[in-house]
């Protein structure tokens, strides 16, 4: 059987959230086999990656490699397909270091790269969204490695436990350039709330908020659920929350189970970065508002009669 290679990222030795999810996705398609890049052996994390069904982890072993960009990721997955010997794809994720990595594979392998893909058929056609999310296409890879960007939350299920057997890679000669890191500044405040792109359940709001102020909706809504906070561009131009908080064609694409939008009119540009989810749900007092047209479920109402109701029935069901 072919394998399925997976970009696996990690951090200081705790792998990515969605890394169970890639695997599921490439046991779909082949075996499915890890690609790490880390400063140490690799071992502990082969261990994880096996419990998550990687039936093979090869580890690129290099030094630094917390400041280097993108390129030991490339090299490291390109080692990997010369090692794999039959790979029916590569699978990665849709962060920014990910979907740069698969891209550069493509070029470098002569690869058929696939972006915003949301679901992955046994057959290896892939559910794709186009044009800023106006269309929902279904395409094949005409020549070459397919490589896969697959957006959060696009795949159920998990793959079975498998060997784990770990494969040291040598990109030691890799000549491709890289980039290095000088320096770090890291925000001083770190939310306990989900990662936006990759949560389960986003609240958004719209400028149908106000004001800053009467924001906080939003965030308790999202708190009672235990989710992630979003906003609209027109929210985020009128100062409410900060820009890494825009959902749309301009900002952050989410794939959550549940997404709720809160005073957002639903402009196609905010639609594009959200329309994948699972479940839609729309409060607007605006019965002709554009998000109703793909909501699941909406509500026509006040939201700030509507919301505060709903946040005291969640937290009751909590109790």
């Amino acid at each position: 059987m072919s394998n399925t290679l997976v970009l696996v990222e990690q951090s200081g030795g705790a792998l990515a959230r969605g890394a169970a999810e890639l695997l599921a996705a490439a046991a779909a398609l082949g075996t499915p086999s890890a690609v790490v890049v880390t400063d140490g052996d690799g071992a502990e994390i082969a261990s994880q990656l096996s419990s998550l069904g990687a039936n093979t982890v090869y580890v690129a072993s290099v030094p630094g490699d917390a400041s280097r960009l993108v390129t030991p990721l490339v090299a490291a997955l390109a080692a990997a397909v010369t090692a794999s010997g039959d790979v029916a794809a590569v699978i990665v994720g849709s962060t920014l270091d990910s979907r740069e990595a698969g891209a550069r594979l493509a070029v470098r392998i002569g690869g058929a790269y696939q972006s915003d893909v949301v679901g992955i058929a046994d057959s290896g056609a892939v559910t794709q969204q186009a044009f800023g999310g106006a269309f929902t296409v279904q395409s094949t890879a005409g020549k070459g490695i397919p490589i896969i960007s697959l957006r959060p939350n696009s795949v159920a299920g998990s793959a079975p436990a498998a060997a784990g057997t770990l494969v040291p890679l040598d990109v030691s000669n890799d000549g491709a350039p890289a980039a290095t890191v000088t320096a770090r500044h890291e925000k001083s405040a770190v939310s306990a709330r989900p990662e936006l792109q990759s949560a389960d359940i986003v609240v958004s709001g719209g400028r149908g908020l106000g004001s800053k102020e009467k924001f906080v909706l939003v965030e308790e809504l999202a708190d009672a659920f235990g989710g992630a906070v979003g906003a609209s561009r027109a929210a985020v131009d009128a100062g409410y929350v900060e820009h890494n908080m825009q959902v749309g064609q301009t900002g952050v694409t989410v794939s959550p189970n549940v997404y709720i939008a809160l005073g957002i009119s639903g402009a196609i540009q905010h639609r594009a970065g959200m329309q994948s989810a699972k479940t839609i749900i729309a409060i607007n007092k605006d019965a002709s508002a554009p998000i109703f047209d793909i909501a699941d479920f909406g509500v026509v109402g006040d939201l700030f009669t509507v919301v505060p109701q709903l946040i005291d029935a969640v937290n009751a069901r909590k109790a």
